[in-house]
């Protein structure tokens, strides 16, 4: 999964303009960078490394001329290394293309090419794009017409775009199945693989469906079908502001993320009224079915306990990757909630298509008008703005919210849900521990594993905190439901492993104190989540991190995960890892 972005500019170069958007697109991918620029004739520079290393080294933004394209990669064929970074190009270094997916018949191509004559210079399937490109347009077809040709060719994934030498004031992108967006600005147009990289220049966004065509020119915008027909297509006016996409004083955006969670669930729980609404039009399901992955899988699962738990209706949590094995067993009786925060994850997206055949779905959503939004039955927003962390936080809170407020609307449980409108005020008090989290984190940095452990409500903030810990401090943390401990996980505990206990005052809470003895015989030492009143959680623990006790338990998950957050983020801080870019790792995962 990559970032690109285009641009055509009337009164400005194009390469400072298109560093700046690349670097918006960060999350998406950093083990490379480059930049094409047409002059008319075509400037490229790239390399591997972090854009900001590259761009010490090369000054990408000399390049002249007022339009050009731009990618930041996350690898998949090939290395990261500067032949293998794009933008790719012909043999003649007379087009030049970005990519964002992955081109699955690019063995075949590459034979049929190389057989041809057409000279490779890298490992990537990408390369195989401006080398159909040019076949096509030595036959005689124009830009746009060699880009349809080869859109026919390959298989798979991409989200495409394409300048060249011989039409030098134009750009092609294409998408299927990998975001593109193309924003509107003040006789300057772009393209793009989220709305935080152009949000400096512009608001108005259109969103491309799979299979269309836009021509950028400095006369405007046109949008086809991959048959050439023309479309009129709507322009969005996105609610986030630049600055939502800047540090704003924090040292990483990770850190700025999860101090905005507060204020995300707060927005996010004016959906309400909205939900009640939908709600309302619902025939009776006798199923839900949450299919996700990564951190929306983990909310996924607070979701099955509010469904089975509150509004008595069976549900089932399906990977996205792993529906296909599942999908036959959904009917119209079905609700099927896909959760992503992008919209465009290839296997969340891949699963709903499989669901719309037969249920009903429903899409929880961060991004307005992504493919997820347009594709599903109903849609509820999250509205968490731009997350530019890698490792998710404030979109799972959101997501979160989201879920409870389907589960109880559908419940009618009016006192929860004027309970739930508390919440933020719960997470600033959260927010509040850092101090003393942050010496937790300098204590334990050195751990090699940990366990997270839980019950209930609390297993799935337990998968959650073991998650952020992988994922940005690269130490070994597994999750696990408290009671299963003795199942085979208690052979792993001893004085060097660390055990994080989500321990919430409810009806779990004593069952998971005995469990802490268990962990305790084996010289594990505990860092407890629980209430300030919890004096026993308080003597058993050799860390606590308090909570205020009039915290329903049912609401816990919202409110638990954020000091857990916390930990692993300083945790990572303290190992010297970056946690907004951690290793192997990239967001929206496009690709399958």
């Amino acid at each position: 999964m990559c970032g690109i972005v285009a641009c055509i500019l009337k009164d400005k170069d194009a390469a400072p303009v298109l560093l700046s958007c690349v670097k918006r697109l960060e999350y998406r991918g950093y083990d490379s960078v480059g930049i094409a620029t047409s002059s008319p004739d075509i400037e490229i520079k790239k390399d591997d490394g972090k854009i900001d290393d590259v761009q010490k080294k090369l000054e990408l933004t000399d390049l002249p001329g007022k339009m050009g394209i731009a990618h930041v990669r996350w690898a998949t064929h090939g290395l990261p290394t500067k032949e293998n970074a794009h933008p790719h190009t012909d043999c003649k270094n007379r087009i030049a293309v970005v990519h964002n997916g992955i081109i699955e018949n690019y063995r075949e191509l590459k034979d049929q090419l190389q057989r041809e004559g057409h000279k490779f210079k890298s490992e990537t399937d990408t390369e195989v794009i401006p080398h159909l490109i040019e076949k096509y347009m030595n036959e005689g077809s124009d830009l746009e017409e060699a880009t349809r040709l080869t859109t026919q060719n390959i298989q798979g994934s991409y989200a495409i775009a394409v300048i060249s030498m011989d039409e030098p004031d134009k750009i092609v992108g294409v998408r299927k199945e990998s975001p593109l967006i193309v924003g509107k600005g003040e006789d300057e147009y772009f393209l793009a693989s989220d709305a935080p990289a152009i949000l400096k220049h512009t608001n108005k966004v259109m969103y491309l469906n799979d299979n269309e065509m836009v021509l950028l020119t400095n006369e405007g915008i046109t949008v086809k079908d991959i048959n050439g027909n023309p479309i009129e297509k709507e322009i969005n006016v996105v609610d986030w502001t630049p600055d939502m996409a800047e540090k704003g004083g924090y040292d990483h955006f990770m850190l700025k993320e999860i101090h905005e969670q507060p204020e995300a669930v707060k927005k996010t729980l004016m959906e309400l009224k909205d939900i009640k609404e939908m709600v309302d039009t619902f025939p009776k399901f006798n199923r839900i079915c949450f299919v996700a992955c990564g951190t929306s899988y983990h909310a996924s699962l607070v979701g099955k306990y509010l469904f089975e738990g509150i509004v008595g209706i069976p549900t089932d949590v399906v990977l996205a990757s792993e529906f296909e094995f599942s999908a036959g067993a959904l009917d119209e009786k079905t609700l099927a909630v896909f959760i992503s925060q992008s919209g465009e994850t290839a296997d969340t997206l891949r699963a709903l298509r499989m669901a719309n055949e037969t249920a009903q779905t429903l899409a929880i959503v961060n991004v307005l008008g992504s493919t997820a939004t347009r594709e599903a039955d109903h849609v509820i927003y999250t509205r968490a703005g731009p997350e530019i962390g890698v490792a998710a936080t404030k979109t799972y809170v959101s997501q979160l919210t989201c879920i409870y407020l389907l589960a109880l609307s559908m419940a009618q449980d009016e006192k929860l849900l004027k309970d739930i409108q508390r919440v933020p005020d719960y997470m600033k008090l959260a927010l509040a521990l850092e101090d003393q989290i942050m010496e937790i984190a300098k204590k334990y940095k050195d751990a090699e594993d940990f366990f997270f452990i839980g019950r209930g409500y609390s297993y799935p903030t337990a998968m959650e905190g073991a998650l952020k810990l992988k994922e940005i401090t690269y130490i070994h943390g597994e999750g696990y439901a408290a009671g299963e401990l003795k199942h085979g996980p208690l052979a792993l505990i001893d004085d060097d492993v660390p055990v994080v206990a989500v321990v919430p005052p409810g009806g779990s809470h004593d069952k998971t104190l005995g469990n802490l003895q268990e962990v305790k015989a084996r010289g594990a030492s505990v860092i407890a989540l629980g209430s300030s009143d919890d004096e026993v959680l308080k003597s058993e623990a050799h860390e606590m991190i308090e909570f205020s006790g009039d915290l329903n338990e049912l609401l816990s998950p919202l409110v638990y995960v954020v000091p857990l957050q916390l930990l692993s983020y300083h945790i990572s801080v303290e190992r010297g890892i970056d946690p907004d870019k951690p290793k192997n790792l990239a967001k929206c995962v496009t690709v399958e």
